[in-house]
């Protein structure tokens, strides 16, 4: 795959994303590899941490709290972290 291709791909899942994030990472932390190289990583990167924020946030709008009253009915209501 290119440089260029890889840009583009959509990672399979959050998991796949968020573990060429990681390798990207240490990669660029690390110093290795030239100058054009660094530039597509960095992309890549910023792309991976786009996708792995959205879908963090479409998860945490799907998270509901379970309550479960005095009498023992069990009612759901939206996550609210604040």
């Amino acid at each position: 795959m290119t440089e260029s291709a890889k840009t583009l791909a959509k990672p399979a899942n959050f998991e796949d994303a968020l573990k060429e994030l990681e390798s990207i990472v240490r990669k660029l932390e690390g110093g290795a590899g030239d100058l054009d190289a660094s530039i597509n990583d960095y992309v890549r990167g910023t792309e991976l941490k786009t996708y792995c924020q959205t879908k963090l946030a479409d998860a945490r709008t799907k998270v509901e709290t379970i309550l479960k009253a005095q009498d023992g009915s069990i009612t759901t209501k939206p996550f609210d972290a604040a």
